[in-house]
């Protein structure tokens, strides 16, 4: 047999090595993360992430109740990023001023960084933390919600109503909207402590199922538990104001209680009701709704204000002034009612709130 020249045998082996390296840069490891994207299949986002669905404009989550006072966050999105978070309130008086100055920066850049609510607490400043993350959360969940709302009616859409005050402690209610029909509905928070607990863990479920079974906020009350009955509709039908704002199906927002101007869809000429987060003063409480129709806010209306002793005379004055000013103006940029000072600028904050979910 005759042997192989050595020069052939090297070119040989020198083409088969070419073609082998060929064959594997022509394959793509299954585990390559571009080959997802290019697939049309965008990798799953993390639990509790800034909602990508392209939502823009500033989003106002709901106020949290601290052992220190209250804490409420606002968020800037673009294109369902956050780009810039704040605390519109935050414990503030002694030591709480200390506390809030070094850790609310830190919280704000957080969440940028993060871009969810996944984020630590800062050291010291462990209820100011908690807070802000919970109101952090009911913004990224309004986030989802619009933006869940701008792929269209069908789809899926949570919605945190705003917190109601009882006699016996805060009710706020979430529920979960889909093909305009209510199909879950909860209590965030309820009355407890003491016998409390036992009317809350009877009533609540009962609630549940009667907001879900009914479609809208016009649910009976539950005997024996009537303040945490009232404070939990009153709390469903500002979640149902929200749905109907970010252009939910009229059906689950506009069949519940007063207050409900008639929608007609996401579109810009429809007219939408908006609920403010609830502004705490000095003397109490003040939260406003407005009708906004054709981008122009149609009517104002405070649906919690100060209450008892000289403050029912003051918010008798100053409110009808309040609501003419803000359809007068179109915005929150209005000027207190002399004589009304605490009264006026939770209303605006109340009123910049509810403007921020219409997205002006």
């Amino acid at each position: 047999m005759r042997k192989s020249h050595p020069v052939r045998r090297a070119v040989l082996a020198g083409a088969a090595t070419v073609s082998g390296i060929v064959l594997l840069l022509s394959l793509k490891p299954a585990s390559d993360p571009g080959s997802a994207q290019a697939a049309g299949q965008a990798p799953p986002a993390a639990a509790g992430q800034a909602p990508q669905g392209g939502v823009n404009g500033a989003v106002t989550g709901d106020a949290a109740q601290t052992q220190y006072g209250a804490v409420q966050v606002r968020l800037t999105m673009s294109n369902g990023k956050i780009t810039q978070a704040e605390a519109v309130q935050a414990p503030k008086g002694g030591r709480s001023d200390q506390i809030t100055a070094s850790s609310v920066p830190r919280l704000n850049q957080a969440v940028v960084a993060a871009q969810s609510a996944e984020i630590d607490a800062v050291s010291g400043a462990t209820y100011t933390s908690a807070g802000y993350k919970k109101s952090l959360q009911s913004a990224l969940d309004k986030a989802k919600a619009s933006g869940g709302a701008q792929q269209g009616a069908g789809g899926a859409q949570t919605l945190t109503g705003d917190v109601a005050q009882t006699q016996y402690g805060p009710v706020q209610v979430r529920v979960t909207v889909a093909g305009g029909k209510i199909t879950k509905a909860e209590a965030v928070q309820a009355p407890k402590g003491g016998r409390s607990d036992q009317i809350t863990s009877s009533s609540v479920p009962r609630l549940n199922q009667a907001a879900v079974a009914a479609g809208s906020a016009d649910i009976d009350a539950v005997s024996g538990a009537t303040y945490t009955s009232a404070g939990y509709k009153k709390s469903l039908q500002s979640a149902l104001d929200k749905a109907k704002a970010q252009g939910g199906s009229s059906q689950a927002a506009g069949s519940g209680g007063g207050g409900r101007a008639a929608g007609s869809g996401g579109g810009q000429a429809a007219t939408r009701t908006l609920t403010g987060s609830v502004a705490q003063t000095q003397y109490g409480p003040v939260q406003v709704r407005v009708t906004v129709a054709g981008g122009k806010i149609t009517k104002a209306e405070a649906v919690q204000a100060p209450k008892g002793g000289r403050s029912d005379q003051i918010t008798s004055s100053s409110v009808p002034r309040l609501n003419q000013a803000a359809v007068a103006a179109g915005s929150a940029d209005i000027d207190s009612v002399s004589g009304a000072t605490y009264t006026s600028a939770g209303y605006k904050k109340s009123l910049q709130s509810a403007l921020d979910q219409a997205g002006g």
